[in-house]
């Protein structure tokens, strides 16, 4: 548990910022009160500007120096609003010999779920291997010629979002083989959102590694802890990880992520939304892929209501076989939804009612997504929002109070 947590005063000395994890020795960061969410804002944006673990080079720099590194990396592992880190590495000498590339490809440009192939980045010459398909974990190989792995990579704080899951196999393989792990933390954008059913441990899959709820309120840095300290990796091994923690982050707030994500998750509003529509992927309803408005409108043939429409299409770079390809989708406009719940089931109870399908509403993806058999059991009874929501309280009581054990920001007021 978390009292294993120790931190190396040698590596402090380099990097005031960090926090380590795992067999390295450590003790908890001490955190600043938490202020009102409006006070925070102004203060941040005339003071004390949010500066990312990569952000900081001064203080992992000095650490990399000398060593072969393997980074983790994809299109959002930028330092300020346009320099790639891999770009910013090189130019200050630190030798990259890999980089791995997570589901969508180094540059972000492939399809939910597309293969990406192993190749060479045309700018630097640097091998680039898949860690999505068949090989979704660094096989020993791959890391022989590697003294440090880096990793940073911007995750949206939902539990199916497969980059925390890719994470989780490189925490794996770096225990595994006795590499260090070099943590580049990033805000969650929507830090402040713990909910959804818990995960059951018979439904784990690289979009549900472990028992959290969907939207977890940690930040990558943080869910790496947690990994560690609860012992969820195979056979309960404990990686090396190093964390550059976020500065001036306030979990309090939304944050505006200046990379787009993934193809599909294209804006502020698609990244609020995703928690609890991405839950259509595993049923009969379109969650716009095929348009420039994914995960902002909902829709499929069959819905009663015509005052909306939409026509899904193939879009290279987002995607070439949307659901309901060049069929017209009725449903709902979500891109100018202000949320009074950040996470509802409202449109997944009144998509399910207007289908009329039952089970056949439903594909074998939900449960994947939701993590228990549950959640369809529960809307094919006919039970309320309220009344599912009351089921998942135990399980999320559980797992915000361990949760504390392992943040390193304040938490949300």
């Amino acid at each position: 548990m978390f009292s294993t947590l120790l931190r190396t005063a040698v590596f402090c000395l380099v990097l005031a910022a960090c926090k380590q994890t795992g067999s390295v020795p450590a003790h908890s960061t001490s955190a600043a009160p938490a202020t009102s969410a409006a006070a925070t804002k102004t203060t941040r944006q005339q003071d004390a500007p949010l500066l990312t673990g990569a952000d900081q080079t001064e203080l992992y720099l000095p650490y990399l120096q000398g060593k072969r590194v393997g980074m983790v990396v994809n299109q959002t592992s930028i330092i300020g609003k346009k320099t790639h880190l891999v770009d910013s590495l090189l130019s200050r000498g630190v030798k990259i010999t890999v980089i791995f590339a997570p589901e969508h490809g180094f540059r972000g440009d492939a399809d939910a779920g597309a293969h990406i192939s192993n190749s060479v980045d045309a700018r630097t010459g640097v091998p680039i291997l898949s860690l999505y398909g068949s090989n979704k974990k660094p096989k020993p190989e791959q890391l022989k010629d590697v003294d440090v792995v880096l990793f940073d990579i911007q995750d949206v704080g939902v539990r199916f979002y497969t980059y925390s899951s890719t994470m989780h196999y490189v925490m794996e393989a770096c225990a595994e083989q006795n590499k260090p792990l070099l943590l580049l933390d990033r805000p969650n954008p929507v830090g402040y959102l713990i909910d959804g059913p818990i995960l059951e441990p018979q439904h784990k899959s690289f979009v549900g590694m472990n028992t959290i709820p969907i939207s977890h309120g940690l930040t990558l840095g943080e869910y790496a802890q947690m990994i560690n300290g609860e012992k969820w990796l195979k056979n309960g091994v404990q990686a090396n990880v190093k964390i550059v923690k976020v500065k001036n982050y306030d979990r309090n707030q939304f944050y505006s992520l200046p990379v787009k994500p993934s193809p599909n998750l294209p804006n502020d509003q698609s990244i609020k939304l995703y928690p609890f529509l991405c839950l259509f992927e595993g049923t009969t309803v379109s969650q716009g892929r095929g348009t420039m408005m994914p995960f902002q409108v909902i829709g499929a043939p069959y819905f009663p209501d015509k005052s909306f429409s939409f026509t899904p299409v193939p879009i290279p770079g987002m995607s070439m076989e949307p659901p309901y390809k060049n069929q017209v989708c009725y449903g709902r406009d979500l891109r100018q939804l202000e949320l009074k719940e950040p996470f509802t089931l409202r449109y997944l109870l009144e998509f399910y009612q207007a289908s009329g399908q039952k089970e056949k509403f439903f594909n074998k993806f939900f449960t994947n997504l939701a993590g228990t058999e549950q959640l369809q059991k529960q809307v094919m009874a006919g039970m309320s929002e309220q009344e599912i929501r009351a089921s998942w309280k135990p399980g999320l009581d559980a797992y915000k109070a361990m949760r504390t054990q392992y943040l390193l920001y304040p938490d949300a007021q």
